[in-house]
């Protein structure tokens, strides 16, 4: 059994006190998640044990719920069902217990991270993905920062984006795509975001100097071009992508949310770099990675503020279900955050 440092004998390794949590033992749809109670997790000796106060929900955790695209699954996340039957990734909340090997941690600090199954009252987050909370941020707002800014980060870095560039942000009014106006603006970026037009207002006030609604304007006309593309949200045809890149420009796929049941946009993302092996443009995709190092990066910016987060709106935790249909309408401008505990 793992030492614990703990804020009192419940806490401690092995203890099978339950806790209330959004519990799925199956993939499927909304109908598969369920507001019921749950062993609290155990934490390794480089984890910590973290009293969730809110939680982020991403498009991460909506695949994770569907199983899809399958490729998923291959890859470790559950064959027939969750590995992790409690959803949520991003966090944010107070330590109550550590493992033995945690140095950076003690009980009582205010921590945000990504967290395995931050949907509950409690969540078990490895050392190395967990940073202190922003004293300026509720923690709403840091729940709905990890991910989201984590990965918008890593693609402005893939995309090696540089002060004066002409940025085109596909998908700008997301949860990453929010974080990626801000941040290729505070490089020196000029940007522009395409969302839909109910969505547009929303790009603007985030600092793009231009915003496109993607069912009126074509960004591939020609009338301009693009040094860095970071397509977050959309499908586009990676030639369309090219005809909108400067001759060396460089389009960064991070996500994309249709194609088959198999792959999905992964399927875009891996035919991708082929291209870059026969033209002077550069196409590459983004497995963006969960790590605390990013957190620490964004603080300056958000401490500054310029980067803020954008919460839509919060929900109670029972309300979990009624979030992800929101999620998958289409209708969430940022994030939403799960508030857990007061």
């Amino acid at each position: 059994m793992t030492n614990l440092r703990s804020a009192g004998a419940a806490q401690k390794q092995g203890t099978v006190d339950t806790m209330e949590a959004i519990v799925q033992d199956q993939y499927g749809t909304v109908e598969a998640l369920r507001h019921d109670r749950t062993a609290r997790p155990e934490i390794a000796e480089n984890e910590v044990l973290v009293r969730v106060h809110a939680a982020g929900l991403d498009r991460g955790t909506w695949h994770m719920m569907t199983g899809r695209p399958y490729l998923l699954r291959i890859l470790g996340f559950g064959f027939r069902g969750p590995k992790n039957p409690v959803p949520g990734i991003d966090v944010a909340g107070t330590v109550v217990a550590v493992g033995s090997a945690v140095s950076r941690f003690a009980v009582g600090d205010a921590v945000y991270g990504m967290s395995r199954g931050s949907f509950a009252e409690y969540a078990a987050v490895l050392e190395d993905k967990l940073a202190h909370k922003l004293s300026n941020l509720s923690f709403e707002q840091a729940a709905v920062v990890p991910i989201s800014a984590g990965t918008a980060l890593q693609a402005l870095d893939a995309g090696r984006v540089e002060r004066g560039q002409k940025v085109l942000i596909l998908g700008a009014s997301g949860g990453v795509g929010t974080y990626a106006v801000q941040l290729a603006r505070s490089l020196g970026a000029e940007v522009t975001g395409v969302s839909s037009a109910g969505k547009t207002d929303l790009v603007l006030s985030l600092g793009a100097e231009r915003a496109l609604d993607y069912t009126q304007d074509d960004f591939a006309d020609g009338t301009r071009l693009f040094d860095l593309i970071l397509d977050i949200g959309g499908n586009p045809p990676l030639s369309r992508l090219r005809r909108a890149l400067t001759p060396t420009g460089t389009a960064v796929i991070v996500g994309g949310e249709e194609g088959g049941s198999w792959t999905g946009g992964f399927g875009r993302s891996l035919r991708a770099p082929l291209f870059s092996m026969f033209a002077r443009q550069r196409l590459t995709m983004l497995a963006s990675k969960e790590r605390a190092s990013d957190l620490e990066r964004l603080t300056s910016l958000i401490e500054a503020g310029e980067v803020k987060p954008s919460v839509d709106r919060e929900y109670a935790l029972a309300e979990v279900p009624d979030a992800m249909r929101r999620l998958e309408a289409g209708d969430v401008r940022g994030k939403i955050a799960i508030t857990v505990a007061g």
